[in-house]
């Protein structure tokens, strides 16, 4: 089945939702030169716009959104332990490695973390290190900071 494209203006810039009726494969944030096309939501993607407004606006704190998206094994099992960590909270790499089994992954679940394509819905930004500090994040440390103290004041 074919993909559609949604965008949504959020406080840390423009997003893309894009799949399909059948879920969402990818939700990214978009870089500042990006040029987004003017567009109506497909009537596929809804609900999935609807749930972003509603968690940037404070009044989400899980998602429904459906996940088509696809990667090897070991990344499911790390995206599907994120989904675990609750909103406001945190956890390091070296806790995921824990939680699934194999406490010397903590590189292996790095990278996994690094490939979630479901930026918020797949919550890779409660992700810190384990000293406490901030760690790497897709779309910029300064959203991640946002999107933290976001949760964790809301």
């Amino acid at each position: 089945m074919e993909l559609e494209t949604a965008y949504i203006d959020t406080p840390l810039g423009m997003m893309r939702i894009v799949g399909n009726n059948e879920g969402v494969a990818f939700i990214d944030f978009l870089k500042e030169n990006e040029v987004v096309p003017n567009e109506c939501v497909p009537p596929c993607l809804t609900n999935e716009v609807n749930e972003m407004n509603e968690y940037f606006n404070g009044k989400r704190k899980e998602f429904t959104i459906r996940s088509i998206a696809k990667g090897t094994a070991f990344q499911e099992k790390v995206w599907s332990e994120l989904l675990k960590i609750q909103y406001g909270e945190t956890a390091s790499y070296a806790d995921i490695a824990n939680r699934i089994g194999n406490p010397k992954a903590v590189r292996a679940v790095a990278n996994a973390n690094a490939r979630n394509p479901l930026s918020i819905v797949v919550p890779c930004h409660r992700i810190i290190g384990s000293n406490g500090k901030l760690t790497g994040y897709a779309g910029g440390l300064w959203r991640k900071e946002w999107l933290l103290s976001r949760e964790k004041n809301n």
